[in-house]
């Protein structure tokens, strides 16, 4: 299998999927995201990493549709999706997940995850084999009938990943999909992105405070202070900047 060091140089070798240049956003005076760029080429798993309150999900928010830039760019396979709708961006071929995860009490797994199968499509029959596959894809197949309200927080955090990928994205945002989770449910959820990654062609950009996940997985890596990029690079360059040291890593991030 290749490595992820190999995957990344062979996807950096084209344009970027997703180009994110100079990005800003203030909400009433106070700036969230302040000239951010970054950029995810076909193929990789960028992690985009930054204490609490950094701007790693308005700088998500504003990739996925729900927020508009104040100024800057974002392209998307060539095309500029700056304040275009969720809807649209999301047809585009851009799922994300969120960071409090609430499914359908009431409704069964796979219910579900047709939510996210109904993206483009009125088509009952559509939305379920969308929804089946990406149920397959995370190993949640055998928990199709059961309500989402039964199921334990790794399987919840796994549901909310199934239901965007039921929109057959071709770029995945994850959105903090391992916090709260124990080592070995964590391992399981990066095997799962590995797979999804590698045998089904799914491009991640992912936020993420668990750097278990964000050093098996990541190619690259990108850190957010105070909504600004202050570094880039592979995770084990990340680890060693004194800038991340001293923002992030240094306060206790790794454990």
């Amino acid at each position: 299998m290749t490595t992820p060091e190999a995957r990344g140089a062979a996807a950096q070798a084209g344009a970027p999927m997703l180009d994110v240049a100079a990005v800003s956003k203030s909400f009433r005076g106070l700036k969230a995201v302040a000239r951010a760029s970054l950029s995810v080429a076909r193929g990789e798993i960028v992690a985009l990493i930054g204490p609490n309150g950094a701007g790693k999900t308005t700088l998500f928010n504003l990739v996925a549709g729900a927020l508009s830039p104040d100024e800057g760019t974002i392209r998307f396979l060539g095309a500029d999706i700056a304040g275009e709708r969720p809807d649209r961006v999301c047809a585009a071929g851009i799922g994300r997940t969120f960071q409090i995860v609430k499914p359908f009490a009431d409704m069964t797994v796979l219910e579900n995850a047709m939510v996210g199968g109904f993206r483009g499509t009125s088509d009952r029959r559509l939305a379920r084999s969308r929804a089946e596959r990406a149920l397959h894809s995370l190993d949640m197949w055998l928990q199709r009938d059961r309500p989402a309200s039964a199921l334990t927080l790794p399987d919840r955090k796994r549901l909310e990943v199934a239901r965007a990928l039921a929109t057959e994205p071709t770029l995945l945002l994850l959105d903090e999909v391992m916090a709260g989770l124990r080592p070995t449910e964590t391992d399981q959820m990066v095997a799962a992105f590995q797979r999804l990654n590698v045998e089904h062609g799914v491009t991640i950009l992912l936020i993420e405070h668990v750097m278990r996940a964000v050093m098996a997985l990541a190619q690259r890596v990108y850190v957010l202070h105070h909504g600004e990029i202050i570094a880039s690079g592979t995770p084990q360059q990340i680890t060693t900047d004194s800038r991340v040291l001293e923002s992030y890593l240094g306060t206790g991030a790794t454990h």
